[in-house]
């Protein structure tokens, strides 16, 4: 902590508030500075060397979109073990996006601190988005895997991805758990009640499924199509973590 303090009093005033505001977004200390101002630097402001070689954030950028995708992979792959490859890939494609990434970076205030040359506001273009991949990278850089899952985690995924909701669009579970069950030929059954609305609610389904006449998953929903959805995207991932059941 002391050798922290002293190494931040050493910087010049313009890179320690640099390091501060850094530090508020990443939720760490860095080690090496000069990764992450290389990361702020958006092409329109790259400088060169007196080689002649440019610097900016392309190429941190680059690093930080691949281990962006492998990691929110690794959610997707751990959470959902027994779907196919390409509801995994559809569900990534919904996270890793330009436009949710231009949302992300300025909401946890990376646009701040870019240094560019664009002439209009960075909230209308990809630049905040292309920073946030080259800071993932920077810290992948400077700190390895672990501390840049727990910055995906921590910053990115937890507090702005609703991972069953962005599954749940677009997806039909019941299908997926049907031909599962047809694959590992065990018995899949729905079974839906209604409950009757009144003045102030309006009627309410509530789905079970059944696998081998054990209940692998429960849900609710304003439609019965609604309910057995839910109830089916619970059995999918309850499957593999209550495989003895089903023995």
């Amino acid at each position: 902590m002391l050798k922290t303090l002293l190494n931040i009093i050493k910087l010049s005033p313009d890179r320690r508030r640099l390091y501060l505001l850094l530090r508020s977004v990443i939720g760490f200390c860095p080690n090496n500075l000069g990764i992450y101002e290389l990361s702020l630097v958006h092409k329109s402001a790259m400088k060169k060397k007196n080689n002649g070689q440019v610097i900016n954030n392309e190429r941190l950028e680059f690093l930080g979109d691949a281990m962006l995708g492998a990691i929110v992979a690794q959610e997707l792959y751990n959470k959902y073990p027994d779907v196919n490859e390409g509801f995994l890939t559809k569900t990534r494609s919904k996270i890793v996006n330009r436009a949710f990434l231009n949302e992300t970076a300025n909401k946890i205030g990376l646009n701040n601190i870019i240094t560019s040359q664009s002439k209009i506001s960075l909230e209308i273009t990809n630049i905040p988005g292309d920073a946030l991949e080259a800071l993932i990278g920077a810290i992948f850089v400077d700190c390895g895997y672990q501390k840049c899952r727990k910055f995906i985690l921590k910053k990115i995924l937890i507090p702005f991805v609703n991972l069953n909701e962005i599954a749940s669009k677009d997806n039909n579970f019941k299908s997926m758990l049907i031909e599962w069950g047809q694959k590992h030929k065990k018995d899949v059954q729905f079974i839906t009640d209604e409950i009757p609305g009144t003045l102030d609610h309006a009627p309410l389904f509530v789905s079970s499924v059944e696998i081998e006449n054990i209940v692998f998953g429960r849900g609710e929903g304003s439609s019965k199509k609604e309910s057995q959805q839910n109830a089916a995207m619970e059995a999918l991932q309850n499957v593999s973590i209550r495989k003895n059941d089903l023995q």
